[in-house]
């Protein structure tokens, strides 16, 4: 059974794991200066494909996170990665911001509203009705829809707002077409991570807040897996779902320096 010390590299949510509204967890700065002193490689990962590497970057930053712009993965890098492979230089319609369409741009896709290859659909703040009636339209001319992420809504400081999944059900109504979707809990978006790094499943681990995302998908692709209970998940919530985390923390300050252990947590609750 592999444990905490055959790990070499990480992967780690960012919400809920390293910050909780732009403050960060206790413990989360001291685990990224620990990983940098030993030259641990990690990646942050996120969904939200709104901001690129470098927004998120100096945003970490003002939170008190060192984060440097290349440690940080997005559901938007992710997804481009995902469609270079597909079809290299290929056209696309884009419902999202900076951090997609760079992202996109960056792969050495075209970004176009005649005839594209895929519709692509990420986070934005500003879901146009023109711009959704254009999508639904390029889906059913025969352009493939991608969707970065499922997350039906997102947080903002008034409330919930919709997001990437509410837009793109919206689509799938009108046009009977799925997206098929790159980010978390996709596994494709943790080996897209895996390949940046140059690392194994065999001695990668997930750290996450999320059983519907980061755990089931870091189980699906073979991560050694850690749940910490500073986000959505609590320990009642485990228990409704038929598979169970390798690792249950109270946060990330568990992983400090801590003697590499045969994990019982996840037995326990």
């Amino acid at each position: 059974m592999r444990t905490r010390s055959d790990i070499e590299c990480w992967l780690t949510d960012m919400d809920g794991v390293l910050v909780h509204e732009n403050t960060p967890i206790p413990g989360a700065s001291a685990l990224l200066q620990q990983w940098r002193d030993q030259g641990v490689p990690f990646l942050v990962l996120t969904n939200n494909s709104i901001f690129t590497p470098r927004d998120l970057s100096a945003r970490l930053r003002a939170s008190g996170l060192i984060v440097p712009e290349e440690s940080i993965w997005t559901s938007a890098l992710a997804t481009a990665d995902f469609l270079k492979s597909q079809m290299p230089g290929g056209t696309a319609f884009v419902i999202g911001e900076a951090g997609l369409t760079t992202a996109l741009h960056e792969a050495g896709f075209i970004m176009t509203e005649t005839n594209p290859d895929y519709v692509v659909v990420g986070e934005t703040r500003n879901y146009s009705f023109e711009a959704i009636t254009k999508a639904i339209r390029f889906i059913g001319a025969g352009a493939r829809f991608i969707a970065t992420n499922p997350d039906a809504t997102g947080p903002s400081t008034e409330g919930v707002l919709p997001a990437t999944g509410a837009i793109s059900a919206l689509i799938t109504k009108a046009t009977g077409m799925e997206p098929y979707v790159v980010g978390k809990p996709n596994p494709m978006m943790f080996r897209s991570a895996l390949n940046r790094i140059g690392a194994h499943s065999e001695n990668t681990g997930m750290i996450g807040d999320r059983m519907d995302t980061d755990v089931v998908a870091g189980i699906e692709a073979g991560l050694h897996t850690v749940l910490v209970l500073t986000g959505i998940s609590d320990a009642l919530e485990i228990q409704r779902y038929p598979f169970r985390p390798d690792e249950v923390l109270d946060s990330v300050a568990e992983l400090l320096d801590a003697d590499p252990v045969e994990s019982e947590d996840a037995e326990l609750l």
